[in-house]
C-alpha cells in the first residue's frame, strides 16, 4: 500500500500535522492560480494517519489544562471550527502539604498561573481532531498498530502493520489479519514518549547521539464524580506529601462540568527507592486531609496513566532524517515547568506541516530538506519556551530544595543558571537496590485511608483496559 504521508499516532501533533497540511496545499494552489506564487499546482497528497488504539483518543490521556495558543493558530482559516474544551481556567493556585496540613501558597509562580487556559478531556479534543481532518481529506485509521519502521538503507520509506488474531504462541487463530507495508514519501511520527517506532529510528540512525538522557515521569490520575455541585474549571497543583524532598512531583485537581474531578500525582521516575509505585502515591495523596475533603461522597469514574519526557530541550532528540519527521511528545516537546505540551505538540505538527509542502513542491524528501523542520522550529515561539527551562528538570536530580534555588537562579538568567546545559543522568542510573528479598520489602509509606483507596486491579479496571487472554 502507497500513499504520499504516513501519519503514525493519532495525538494532536499528528492531527494537527495532518490537519494543517491539507489547508496548506488548499492555499498553495489557490495562490498558483491567482498568479501570486509561482510554481505548479500541486495534487491533494493522500494523507494516512494510523493508530494503534481501539477507538481515536483511547491513548491520549492529559490532565488537561490547555495553552490554547497552538489551537488558535492551527484553527486560522477553519472557519466556525471550535476546539471543545470543557472551559476556562476560574481559579488556580498552589498548595504545600505536609502529612496533615495544607498550606496555600499566597503567590502563585507564574509558569503555574493559568488565566486564559482552559481544562479540556484530550480524548474529546483528538476526537475532534481526527473528526475535522475526515472532512478535509485525511484518512484516519484506529487498531492500525505499527510494529516497525520500513527502510531503504537508512531511508524511510514507511511503517509496517502488524499481524491480528495471532494466539499468545503467535499462530494464527481463525479471525487471523496479515498486517501490510505501508509504503509513504514522509513518514511523521507522533505515538507519545517512548514510542516503538521512535525508539527504532534513534537507535538505528543515532538521532540522540551527542544529546542528553531523556528522562520521564509517570502521571496516574483517576475521575471522580460528585454527587454535589463542583465549580468547573478549578486548578490546583501541590508540592510536597506524600513525596520527600528527594524525589520531584506533585499533585494535582481539576474540576471539570457534571461535578466531575479529576486527581493526579505525577512522580519523576529518578526515584531512588525501588519500591516506589505512582499507583498507591496517588492513594496517599488522596488520602490527605485537603484531598479527602475534596472528594469526600465522589466516586470513581476512571483511571489512566502516563508517561511524561521531562528532559526539556537538550534531550530531544534530532527530530528529522531521510524521509522521516518526530513530532509532540516523541520529539521530547514538553515544558516540565508548566507541565504543559499538547500546545507544544500542536506547534510541532504544524511547523512539521510546512516542512513536508516544501518536500512536496521540490518533490524531495531527504534529510536536507526536511531538515527545515528543525531550522523552522529554532525560529518558533516552541523554542522560545522550552529554551527559558532548558535546565530546569536538571536542578531537581539532586534534591528539592537544591532544586528550588537552581529554578530561581535560571528565572532571572533567562534559563541558564550556574550551569548550562546542567548535567543530568539517566532516570534508572539513580535507583538503589534492593537489601532485602523482594516479598520483605514494604513500601516507606504508611497505608492509605480505606474510605478512597483504589487498588490497582480496581484500578485497570476502570482505565477500560481489555485484551483476550489468548494473545501475544
Amino acid at each position: 500500500m502507497e500513499v504520499d504521508i504516513l501519519l503514525v499516532g493519532a495525538g494532536p501533533a499528528s492531527l494537527a500535522c495532518a490537519l494543517h497540511l491539507s489547508q496548506l496545499v488548499r492555499r498553495h494552489n489557490q495562490a498558483v492560480e491567482q498568479g501570486g506564487r509561482g510554481g505548479k499546482r500541486l495534487e491533494m497528497p493522500s494523507l494516512m494517519v494510523i493508530e494503534k488504539g481501539r477507538e481515536i483518543g483511547a491513548h491520549a490521556f492529559s490532565g488537561a489544562v490547555v495553552d490554547p495558543r497552538g489551537f488558535d493558530e492551527l484553527l486560522e482559516g477553519f472557519e466556525g471550527e471550535q476546539v471543545p474544551y470543557d472551559g476556562p481556567v476560574t481559579d488556580d493556585a498552589l498548595y504545600l502539604l505536609s502529612r496533615t496540613g495544607s498550606f496555600r501558597s499566597p503567590i502563585t509562580p507564574p509558569p503555574l498561573k493559568n488565566h486564559g487556559h482552559q481544562v479540556a478531556s484530550l480524548g474529546r479534543i483528538v476526537r475532534w481532531m481526527a473528526e475535522l481532518c475526515e472532512k478535509n481529506g485525511v484518512d484516519v485509521f484506529p487498531e492500525f498498530p505499527a510494529v516497525e519502521l520500513l527502510y531503504e538503507g537508512n531511508r524511510v520509506v514507511g511503517a509496517r502493520i502488524g499481524d491480528k488474531g495471532r494466539d499468545r504462541e503467535g499462530r494464527p487463530k481463525a479471525n487471523f489479519e496479515p498486517g501490510l507495508d505501508v509504503q509513504a514519501k514522509v513518514t511523521v511520527l507522533g505515538e507519545g514518549p517512548r514510542g516503538t517506532l521512535t525508539l527504532q529510528a534513534q537507535r538505528r540512525l543515532e538521532l540522540d547521539a551527542g544529546r542528553q538522557p531523556q528522562i520521564y515521569a509517570v502521571g496516574t490520575k483517576e475521575v471522580w464524580q460528585l454527587a454535589r455541585p463542583v465549580q468547573p474549571g478549578v486548578v490546583y497543583h501541590t508540592l510536597g506529601y506524600p513525596l520527600g524532598t528527594r524525589d520531584f512531583g506533585g499533585g494535582f485537581i481539576y474540576t471539570f462540568r457534571d461535578n466531575l474531578i479529576h486527581v493526579g500525582f505525577v512522580v519523576g521516575l529518578d526515584y531512588a527507592d525501588p519500591t516506589t509505585d505512582s499507583q498507591r502515591l496517588l492513594q496517599q495523596f488522596k488520602a490527605h486531609p485537603f484531598v479527602s475533603d475534596i472528594l469526600e461522597g465522589g466516586k470513581l469514574a476512571a483511571y489512566g496513566a502516563k508517561a511524561i519526557p521531562e528532559g526539556g530541550y537538550y534531550a530531544m532528540p534530532r527530530p528529522y532524517a531521510d524521509g522521516l519527521l518526530i513530532v509532540g511528545d516523541s520529539a521530547g516537546l514538553l515544558n516540565s515547568q508548566r507541565l504543559k505540551g499538547i500546545h507544544l505538540a500542536v506547534k510541532s505538527g504544524m511547523l512539521a506541516a510546512e516542512t513536508i509542502l516544501d518536500s512536496l513542491i521540490h518533490e524531495d524528501a531527504s534529510a536536507e530538506v526536511l531538515k527545515g523542520y528543525a531550522d523552522r522550529f529554532e525560529k518558533s515561539w516552541a523554542h522560545q519556551e522550552l529554551w527559558k527551562v532548558r535546565n530546569f528538570r536538571q536542578s531537581f536530580q539532586r534534591g528539592f530544595w537544591r532544586g528550588m534555588v537552581h529554578a530561581g537562579l535560571q528565572f532571572v538568567t533567562g534559563g541558564r543558571g550556574l550551569f548550562d546545559p546542567m548535567p543530568i543522568r539517566a532516570g534508572h542510573t539513580l535507583m538503589k537496590r534492593y537489601t532485602q528479598p523482594a516479598g520483605e520489602v514494604t513500601h516507606a509509606l504508611p497505608a492509605p485511608e480505606e474510605k478512597l483507596s483504589v487498588d490497582k486491579l480496581t484500578d485497570v479496571y476502570y482505565s477500560d483496559t481489555a485484551h483476550e487472554e489468548n494473545q501475544p
